[in-house]
C-alpha cells in the first residue's frame, strides 16, 4: 500500500497534456459503465412485463430507455453521494485521484460484463463502489475513505432495501389476488392487472434513471471537481454531464440486457399479471423513496426483493431458491470481487504512471472484447429471452373439486332438514 504524499512525489510533474488524457479516459471509461449499467438493468423494470405478455419486448425496451432518459434529470441527490460522499478526496492529489477513478471504473465495467455473461442480476452500483474503494485503498490508503458515508448510504440499504421491497411485494400481491378472489376460476380474469403493469413498469424505468443515472454524473463530476476543473463548493453535475449520461444510459437500456431479463422474468418465479404489478409497484416505491433521500441504492436488488415477495405472496407459486442463491452468492462477492479489479488496475497505475494508465485501458479493452465474443457463443436476444412467455392461465392453483365452504355446508345443512 503506497501512501499519498509517496504518489505525489511520483506524479508531481505530470505534464498538463497528460492530466487532459486521463480525464479523457475517465469520462470516456464512466460513460460505458453507464451504457453497461442501463443494459444490466434494463430487466429490473421490464422483465415482468416481458414474462407476462403485458409488453412486447422490443416495445418494453424503448419504453424503458425514454423513461431512464426523462428520470435522469429529475434528481441530483445520488450524484452528490458520490461526488462529495464515500471518498475524501481533499486528502488526495490531484494528479493521482483521476488515475484511481480510472482504474476504480475498470472494476465495476468487469463485473458487469461478466456477470451479464452469467445472466445474474447484481449490483451495478456496488461494482462502481467496489471498484472506487479497492483503488482508492491501493492509491493512496484506507484512511482516503469515508466508512461512515459507505455504511450508511451504501451497504446498509443494500440489506435494508431488498427485504423491505419483498416484504411490500408479499403484502401488495396478497391484497391483489383477496380483492379479485370471485376471478379465482376464470382463466382471463386478472388480466386487468396486464395494463396496470404498464403503468407500474414506466414508474420503475423512471425511478432507475433518477437513481442510477446519477452515480455516473457523480464520478463524472468527482473527476472534474480533483482537477480543478469545477468548483468543490459545487457537488452538482454540468449540464452537459448530466445530458450525456442520461443519453448513455438511455441507449444502454434500449440495447436490453436479455440474459438478465430472462433471469428475472421466469428465472425466480413463474410471474403472473397481478403478481407482476406487485412486484413492479414495490420497486418503484424503494427506489423513489430512496432517491430522495441520497441513498445510491441498487435497483437491481430492490427489483430481485420484489419479485421473490411477490412469488412468496402468491398461493401455488414457487420460488426458485437454487437461482435465489446464485444472485445471492453475486450480490456478496460484488464489492470484493469490483474492488480486487480495481485494486489491481491502481496498482498497475502507481507503478507504470502514465504508461500505467495506458496499459489499463488495452487491459480493459481486452476484457471487454473478451466477455463480448464469449456471449456471442449462446446468445440471447428478445426472440429467446421469453422463448415462454407467461400466458394469463389460471393465477392461483384451483383444486378441480374445492370442497364445499362454510356457507355452502350451512345452506346444504337447512336443505336436508327442510326435506325432513
Amino acid at each position: 500500500m503506497c501512501s499519498a504524499p509517496s504518489l505525489s512525489l511520483r506524479h508531481r510533474k505530470r505534464p498538463v497534456d497528460s492530466t487532459v488524457l486521463i480525464i479523457v479516459l475517465v469520462i470516456a471509461l464512466a460513460l460505458f459503465f453507464d451504457f453497461t449499467n442501463g443494459f444490466h438493468d434494463t430487466a429490473n423494470a421490464m422483465a415482468t412485463p416481458i414474462a407476462t405478455g403485458a409488453l412486447k419486448p422490443r416495445v418494453a425496451v424503448l419504453l424503458a430507455a425514454s423513461l431512464n432518459l426523462v428520470g435522469a434529470f429529475l434528481s441530483t441527490e445520488v450524484s452528490q453521494t458520490i461526488s462529495h460522499g464515500i471518498i475524501r478526496e481533499d486528502q488526495i492529489s490531484a494528479t493521482v485521484f483521476p488515475a484511481l477513478i480510472f482504474a476504480g471504473l475498470i472494476g465495476a465495467i468487469t463485473w458487469n460484463m461478466l456477470t451479464w455473461l452469467l445472466g445474474l442480476p447484481s449490483s451495478s452500483s456496488h461494482a462502481l463502489f467496489g471498484g472506487l474503494i479497492g483503488a482508492t485503498v491501493v492509491g493512496v490508503g484506507v484512511m482516503a475513505i469515508d466508512f461512515g458515508i459507505v455504511m450508511s448510504k451504501v451497504i446498509l440499504p443494500a440489506l435494508i432495501a431488498p427485504f423491505t421491497a419483498g416484504v411490500i411485494a408479499f403484502l401488495v400481491t396478497r391484497m391483489a389476488y383477496a380483492l379479485t378472489r370471485r376471478y379465482d376460476s376464470k382463466p382471463d380474469g386478472r388480466d386487468g392487472f396486464r395494463w396496470g403493469q404498464i403503468f407500474t413498469s414506466s414508474l420503475v424505468a423512471l425511478a432507475h434513471g433518477t437513481n442510477d443515472a446519477q452515480k455516473t454524473m457523480g464520478v463524472i463530476t468527482l473527476a472534474l471537481i480533483t482537477v480543478g476543473w469545477q468548483n468543490s463548493a459545487d457537488a452538482d453535475p454540468q449540464l452537459w454531464v448530466i445530458l450525456a449520461c442520461a443519453f448513455t444510459i438511455a441507449l444502454g437500456t434500449y440495447t436490453g440486457g436479455w440474459r438478465i431479463i430472462r433471469t428475472l422474468g421466469k428465472g425466480l418465479t413463474d410471474v403472473k399479471p397481478a403478481q407482476g404489478f406487485s412486484a413492479e409497484t414495490s420497486t418503484a416505491a424503494t427506489i423513489l423513496a430512496s432517491s430522495a433521500l441520497g441513498f445510491a441504492l441498487s435497483t437491481t436488488q430492490v427489483a430481485s426483493g420484489s419479485v421473490i415477495g411477490s412469488g412468496l405472496g402468491r398461493r401455488g407459486s414457487t420460488v426458485r431458491w437454487k437461482t435465489v442463491g446464485r444472485i445471492a452468492v453475486g450480490w456478496l462477492l460484488t464489492l470484493p470481487a469490483s474492488g480486487a479489479v480495481g485494486a489491481v488496475a491502481a496498482l498497475i497505475v502507481v507503478w507504470g504512471g502514465t504508461w500505467g494508465i495506458l496499459i489499463d485501458a488495452v487491459l480493459a479493452v481486452a476484457v471487454i472484447l473478451f466477455l463480448f465474443r464469449r456471449s456471442r457463443r449462446d446468445k440471447v436476444d428478445a426472440s429467446n429471452a421469453m422463448s415462454e412467455v407467461a400466458d394469463s392461465g389460471r393465477a392461483i392453483k384451483v383444486t378441480r373439486n374445492p370442497p364445499p365452504t362454510r356457507r355452502q355446508r350451512a345452506r346444504e345443512r337447512s336443505g336436508t332438514k327442510g326435506t325432513r
